[in-house]
């Protein structure tokens, strides 16, 4: 019988260290991300930005994943579903989006006009 990968079940001595490390990586980048902005994506988006669910409730998730050096900021946040979240973890986006058979093309492109419309020209 071959062995997981990774356990069905962590420890909270795991999940704690997992959390340390995570909140490290956080404070030493620059999240400038307001509430206000965070409102506007979610306007903007109208859902989540990856399948467009709207009856979903919706989690700040970052395009560049904060473990490859991402940051909260209103270029790398847009409003994604629980499941969405769950399953992107830390992939990049567009190899998740081909993976997952999600319209790639789109999101690049509702993406930039969003992040185009949001810039004070």
């Amino acid at each position: 019988m071959a062995r997981r990968r990774f356990p069905s079940s962590t420890s909270a001595a795991t999940r704690a260290r997992y959390a340390k490390r995570r909140q490290r990586r956080l404070d030493r980048v620059d999240n400038d991300l307001t509430p206000a902005q965070w409102d506007t994506l979610v306007l903007q988006w109208g859902g989540c930005a990856y399948c467009g669910t709207t009856t979903a409730a919706l989690q700040k998730d970052c395009v560049l994943p904060i473990s490859r050096g991402g940051r909260y900021t209103v270029t790398n946040v847009v409003p994604a579903c629980t499941s969405c979240n769950a399953s992107k973890h830390n992939s990049e986006v567009s190899g998740w989006l081909r993976r997952k058979r999600l319209d790639e093309g789109a999101f690049l492109l509702r993406h930039a006009e969003i992040l185009r419309a949001l810039s004070p020209d």
